[in-house]
């Protein structure tokens, strides 16, 4: 099984770092949500992460609350205890804490640097291809082709 790392290798550009800053509003990172077609954002102040806004937080945070996208900040919203993984951690250990824990997003981040972000998607995504190229390989060696 591989590591995180391998994802952000098969994702080449598509790992562009989407970032807000704590002051952008809430309608204002829904519109880059909805441009960039992602479910989270990272928050970032002088390239340092500071917290995560994902449409979970909107619901939950915002809607619920009352209050409304134009005129809430996101740093009101954001989740600021980031739980973030380093590259070098195995694909079953991410998702294990993406389950344990019920996180859809997991920053990447080693030595206090932002690699990437990967979504529960994004594993699944790995695990699926893996699997077919396990089962290809096994066909291939069974079958002496």
């Amino acid at each position: 099984m591989g590591t995180v790392s391998n994802i952000l290798k098969g994702k080449g550009k598509g790992n562009a770092i989407i970032s807000i800053s704590p002051g952008t509003t809430v309608y204002k990172a829904l519109e880059v949500m909805v441009e960039k077609n992602v479910s989270a954002l990272l928050v970032m102040e002088n390239e340092k992460l500071v917290g995560i806004f994902t449409e979970r937080d909107y619901a939950r945070k915002v809607v619920l609350k009352g209050k409304t996208s134009s005129q809430t900040n996101i740093e009101e919203v954001m989740s600021e205890d980031v739980i973030t993984i380093g590259p070098h951690l195995t694909i079953d250990e991410c998702m294990r804490m993406m389950t344990d824990r019920f996180i859809r997003h997991l920053p990447i981040v080693e030595e206090d640097k932002v690699l990437g972000i990967v979504s529960i998607g994004d594993v699944v995504k790995f695990i699926i291809e893996d699997q077919k190229f396990i089962i290809q390989h096994m066909e291939h060696y069974i079958t002496g082709i």
